[in-house]
């Protein structure tokens, strides 16, 4: 598994502490996603168990890392969403979920060497599960790695966040990202990167995914709405059909441009009949929908407050 240029900072600073046997008991690695935090993950703990690592690059071929490519390794310890009693993934990591680890925890190494726990999304803990872990954390087992992954670290309690060593993992620079574009083949680089905000990994993934074509489709409706032509019903229903948090991504994008060409003068994209501050407003909207998008509010209403106040 091949790191991503941007990933060689953080990889050379744990390794150093892994070298000086000073791994901290806890890390947050925290980002946006599409930036390889969990490409970045698997590399290290696969590094870390190998029995023969290399610059704490995994040999590939010991007992060690043939289980952990296995998903068998007993040292390695993967918590993320659990499933209810009805059988349905839940929406987030419960307290028992927790509860169970802390027990697990008790246990020693079956290798003799490091456990290691991730929990992914770190975020999507609830209020009981992060006051559990906070237990754990303060009073950590010897021998024991807990790595937290977290795409929005400021969900997680400030408590949980203080008891960890964070790895911030940035949107690199521009040039960086095209030229990585570049090189793994990624069709229209430029046009993927704009479209996905700079983000380098979101954009290899929009490149083929239909994404560009639906963000011309957002500005098309947004601009037919605009003018009173659209079927706000119709774009909803699309919107919802496939991924409405990437349509409202796109939205409060179009609008960032719409904006930026009143203030340049030049012609306006969407052609809304909105202020200036009635823009703004209705850009934070968009964001704070897709948030409401994550938790049990239904879609079809939540899109159809947008698109009112859009027209």
């Amino acid at each position: 598994m091949s790191l991503r240029p941007w990933h060689a900072d953080a990889w050379a600073r744990l390794q150093a502490r892994r070298e000086r046997d000073a791994l901290p008991h806890a890390l947050l690695l925290a980002g946006p996603v599409g930036l390889g935090k969990r490409d970045f993950l698997a590399a290290f703990v696969k590094g870390l168990l190998c029995q023969h690592p290399v610059d704490g690059v995994a040999c590939g071929t010991c007992r060690s890392c043939q289980l952990v490519d296995a998903g068998t390794h007993p040292d390695v310890i993967a918590l993320s969403f659990g499933l209810r009693k009805d059988g349905v993934t839940r929406s987030e990591i419960v307290v028992d979920q927790i509860r169970e680890l802390s027990q697990r925890l008790a246990m020693a190494s079956q290798f003799g060497g490091w456990q290691v726990v991730s929990i992914d999304p770190a975020d999507a803990m609830n209020a009981a599960a992060a006051n559990a872990l906070l237990k754990t954390l303060e009073e950590p087992t010897p021998g024991t790695l807990l790595i937290l992954v977290a795409d929005e670290p400021a969900r997680l309690p400030a408590t949980i966040r203080s008891r960890c060593q964070r790895i911030d993992f940035l949107v690199p620079a521009r040039d960086e990202s095209l030229a990585w574009l570049r090189a793994t083949g990624v069709p229209d680089p430029v046009a993927a990167l704009d479209a996905a905000g700079g983000n380098p990994g979101m954009a290899s993934t929009w490149a083929t995914d239909g994404a560009l074509k639906q963000r011309g489709e957002v500005r098309n409706d947004l601009k037919s709405l605009a003018a009173g032509r659209g079927d706000a019903m119709e774009v909803i229903k699309r919107w919802q059909a496939a991924d409405p948090q990437r349509y409202l991504w796109f939205a409060a994008q179009a609008v960032t441009d719409e904006l930026r060409a009143r203030a340049a003068g030049t012609a306006a994209p969407l052609e809304s009949r909105l202020d200036d501050e009635s823009l703004d407003a209705w850009y934070a909207k968009a964001n704070r929908a897709r948030d409401a998008l994550r938790g049990p509010l239904r879609a079809d209403l939540v899109l159809l407050e947008l698109v009112a106040a859009w027209r």
